[in-house]
């Protein structure tokens, strides 16, 4: 079985801590069987976590047979990661073993030097203070999380959530990923590259009113999505005008209508490619892309993944 490795230092954030454990335990297989192991683990049997301690049940030997191990952030960013823990990371990354960072938890990952010539991102309230804290480091703090293939970071807490879903459907498949995503009662359709966060103006009864709107007619668009749905179409169904359509997706979902859609297209692509035999053409067509190649084209830029290799995903599983 998967094990993961949860990370806790000295003053750790708990809700960092408590994500990866969430997400990660709540998965199950296809058999009903845990998808993970999850463990925590740290430098020192008892830390403290805010207003609380927490109890660590295994030492740092336990990152050494992890196959992911997850960094939580700290409440103090600019102390340094013992000794111990940055040679532990150091082993774990020689060992091919995927490790990933929740919000500030980037801080620990980049002050052990693994972070150096990559591409990463962390809360955008600290983004400034990183950069200037390690030059070395490609930082892009406008996007939810970001993937370097053994090393994945993410922004703040929610988009932790996000990262570790993401890691789900990559080990396990959609259909996994999207029921972890209900028991943490989560989103699926975030990618990475989607923006960290969205400037609101304070909720009016009318804003809340409008965003009531807005829900109706994404729950309409994912049960749609497989027809040629056009702008006016969607705003129509909205009662509004495209221009003001355009505004409240913006708003509340910082993506446009069609880009919204084509999420929703590509993730029930991934799940017709994992439960059944049908080819990449026909399953394009049954979920609303127009041919095989603009469903490639955007699966591969939403998720980072091929039609091919979600197809694989499921044989793996099935393999296994």
């Amino acid at each position: 079985m998967h094990t993961v490795a949860v990370l806790a230092m000295p003053d750790v954030v708990a809700l960092d801590l408590s994500i990866p454990v969430a997400v990660f335990g709540s998965a199950r297989l296809a058999s009903g069987e845990n998808a993970y192991r999850v463990l925590v683990c740290g430098s020192e049997s008892v830390v403290g976590a805010g207003p609380f301690t927490i109890t660590v049940e295994r030492g740092l030997d336990l990152l050494a047979e992890a196959d992911t191990i997850v960094v939580p952030g700290r409440s103090d960013i600019t102390a340094p990661p013992p000794p111990a823990v940055v040679d532990a990371l150091h082993a774990a990354r020689a060992n091919g073993t995927r490790i990933t960072s929740i919000c500030s938890g980037t801080f620990t990952l980049a002050a052990a030097g693994l972070l150096d010539g990559l591409r990463a991102t962390t809360h955008w309230v600290v983004a400034d203070v990183f950069s200037a804290a390690f030059p070395a480091v490609e930082l892009d703090a406008d996007v939810l999380y970001v993937d370097e293939g053994q090393i994945l970071t993410s922004a703040g807490a929610s988009a932790g959530i996000d990262l570790c879903l993401y890691m789900v459907a990559r080990d396990h498949g959609a259909a996994v990923a999207a029921d972890a995503a209900r028991l943490t009662v989560a989103p699926l359709h975030r990618s990475g590259g989607q923006a960290q966060f969205i400037l609101r103006k304070p909720p009016s009864s009318e804003s809340l009113g409008q965003q009531r709107d807005l829900d109706d007619v994404l729950s309409w668009m994912e049960r749609e999505a497989h027809r040629h749905l056009t702008l006016g179409e969607i705003a129509g169904h909205a009662a509004v005008s495209i221009r003001t359509l355009n505004r409240r997706f913006q708003l509340e979902t910082g993506q446009t209508p069609m880009q919204w859609l084509t999420s929703v297209r590509v993730r029930h692509a991934q799940q017709l490619l994992e439960s059944t035999d049908l080819g990449v053409e026909s399953v394009g067509r049954r979920v609303g892309f127009p041919s095989a190649t603009n469903c490639r084209k955007q699966s591969r830029r939403d998720t980072g993944v091929s039609p091919r290799r979600s197809r694989e995903t499921r044989r793996d599983r099935l393999a296994g």
